[in-house]
């Protein structure tokens, strides 16, 4: 391989200049993208210097992103996995052209050269060439050509009864692709099968050492075996001819010291992404079907906050801010942490209990991670006992200064700056599923609860619970209409009772004016500040018309009221 031609000042990808909108004086950088020449430069670096290096595979835009941040210097474009994201076998059933529409992807989603998996070229050495300017114009850095015959068939499907192009027929698709290509520094790797094929090892240097005569940058030795001895044969015949790449699918047992040492430039996983997302999939969908409910699956697959980021939502919102009309603000969720718990005194003489280790995590730390899982990232925290021991990283603290003569009401009113926008208030003991708050926050109502139809099990614990009466009790028609509170009360009477308050309101903007003004006159109160709690807030607001929207579940969340009970939330997830 030539070394690389020397890049102009200011040429490497770090110093690219990125592209700025500028509306009314305001600045706003976009992603910026290498070009081809840059990207097939660092390929090509990659390729010569000293040492191993991994290219990881990928075969989606999201997946060359995940890649990237996982560290590794370039990507692998597989052909397999490409075509199995497409539901179609590895043997040519994607047209190039549905395949180059993948590599623009992925080739927008990320910074890193990227090695394109193209199988035969696609047919003869008019398609190669044609097949390297279209991958240039898309900025990828280069291709991978192997030396079978169009249309291909994976290498570990029948490898042995596969048949390899000549050698002179080959070499001219190689010929081809260089003459071919516009930047100096593309990439053109060339792959031999002949230990695929069965053919031996002479054949295999025989076959690479025309492909470098031709213009090959480097050699792509493949192998079946579930050892490395075949690719270790060729490395020590082929000397520093060219650098030498590998795909250890089969024989990934082998230790990487012993690639290093054989002095190959660079391994490549093949498939791995692909494979692992099968798998993940897989199981999920079998969960799925089986429990017709996602509520587990939910607790275990990636958030959606995590799919906007890899998206560059951020970006876009950036973009929004400065393009469109300003926007409302995000929820606001207020963590009512202000109690010492008198319930579980000898785990909270040093620590309010919203600090007191669930599983051997904070229990306000575990509740600041779900919302922030769950999208909600406007957290605000309302402190009182102890509140030098009150930690969590990004949130707004707020605080109850005369603690003995404040409630929860009381608590929310010290948190009233933070109310702007629609809100979420919780308590700062309450472990729950990710559903509950997304759900409340998409309710079209001014006010709206969550409440546990499940409301004997608290009454068999014989912890303090508030007991609630609703419009209707809950049913499959319930689920499908505008159900009330009617009441709110520990002490209920049995037959009224309908489920169990479970420590969430949402309030919306239209009526934080109505809740503002009720904070208010409690705390003009000073016995009403002194006593009330959330349900008498509630019950303030129902007094004054409001209604107030019942959304029903059965489980999914976990009140912390009990040593026993912190106990059990370590398994709650």
């Amino acid at each position: 391989m030539t070394p690389p031609t020397p890049r102009k000042e200011g040429a490497s990808l770090e110093a690219l200049p990125t592209r700025s909108l500028q509306p009314r004086g305001a600045r706003l950088n976009l992603r910026a993208r290498a070009t081809s020449t840059d990207r097939s430069a660092q390929l090509r670096a990659i390729l010569t210097r000293p040492g191993l290096d991994f290219l990881m595979e990928a075969h989606s835009g999201l997946s060359a992103r995940i890649a990237e941040e996982a560290g590794f210097p370039a990507l692998w474009a597989s052909g397999l996995s490409i075509s199995a994201a497409l539901g179609l076998r590895d043997s040519n059933e994607a047209s190039w052209t549905q395949v180059l529409d993948v590599l623009e992807y992925m080739a927008d989603a990320t910074h890193l050269p990227i090695l394109v998996d193209g199988d035969t070229g696609y047919g003869n050495f008019n398609n190669v060439r044609r097949l390297v300017q279209k991958l240039e114009q898309r900025r990828l850095a280069g291709v991978c050509i192997e030396d079978k015959l169009f249309p291909k068939t994976n290498s570990f499907l029948n490898g042995h009864r596969q048949p390899l192009a000549e050698v002179d027929e080959f070499c001219g698709r190689i010929q081809a692709a260089k003459d071919a290509q516009q930047s100096d520094d593309f990439v053109l790797v060339a792959r031999t099968e002949a230990f695929i094929a069965g053919w031996g090892l002479k054949e295999a240097l025989r076959r690479a050492e025309a492909y470098h005569a031709a213009g090959a940058d480097a050699i792509l030795i493949h192998s079946a075996k579930r050892t490395a001895e075949e690719v270790l044969a060729f490395r020590a015949e082929w000397g520093a001819r060219t650098p030498v790449v590998i795909v250890p699918t089969k024989y990934y047992t082998t230790p990487t010291q012993v690639f290093e040492e054989a002095g190959f430039s660079a391994a490549i996983w093949a498939n791995q992404l692909m494979r692992a997302s099968l798998a993940a999939m897989q199981a999920t969908a079998r969960q799925l079907f089986e429990s017709r409910s996602a509520v587990a699956v939910e607790e275990r697959v990636a958030p959606l906050q995590e799919v906007f980021r890899l998206q560059e939502t951020e970006e876009l919102e950036e973009a929004e801010r400065l393009y469109l009309p300003k926007r409302a603000a995000a929820v606001q969720v207020v963590v009512l942490g202000h109690a010492r718990g008198a319930d579980m005194p000898e785990l909270t003489e040093s620590r309010p209990k919203c600090m007191v280790e669930v599983g051997g995590v904070p229990i306000l730390t575990r509740i600041v991670e779900a919302y922030r899982s769950a999208g909600f990232d406007e957290i605000a925290v309302v402190r009182g006992y102890k509140k030098e021991a009150v930690r969590a990283a990004g949130v707004r603290f707020f605080d109850v200064e005369a603690l003995d003569a404040t409630h929860e009401a009381g608590a929310l009113h010290a948190a009233l700056p933070a109310l702007e926008g629609d809100c979420l208030v919780c308590y700062g003991d309450v472990l729950f599923r990710k559903f509950i708050p997304r759900e409340l926050a998409e309710v079209e109502a001014d006010f709206a609860v969550f409440v546990d139809t499940n409301w004997q099990e608290s009454r068999n614990r014989t912890r303090y619970a508030d007991y609630v009466s609703c419009s209707q009790p809950f049913s499959r028609r319930a689920l499908c209409s505008s159900v009330q509170l009617r009441a709110i009360a520990p002490d209920l009477d049995t037959a009224e009772i309908h489920g169990e308050w479970m420590g969430f309101l949402k309030v919306s903007r239209r009526a934080l004016p109505i809740l503002r003004q009720t904070l208010a006159e409690i705390a003009a109160e000073p016995e009403a500040l002194r006593t009330e709690d959330m349900g008498a807030l509630m019950r303030r607001l129902m007094a004054r018309g409001q209604e107030i929207r019942v959304l029903y579940t059965s489980g999914h969340w976990l009140d912390i009221d009990t040593v026993e009970d912190a106990l059990e939330g370590g398994s709650f997830a």
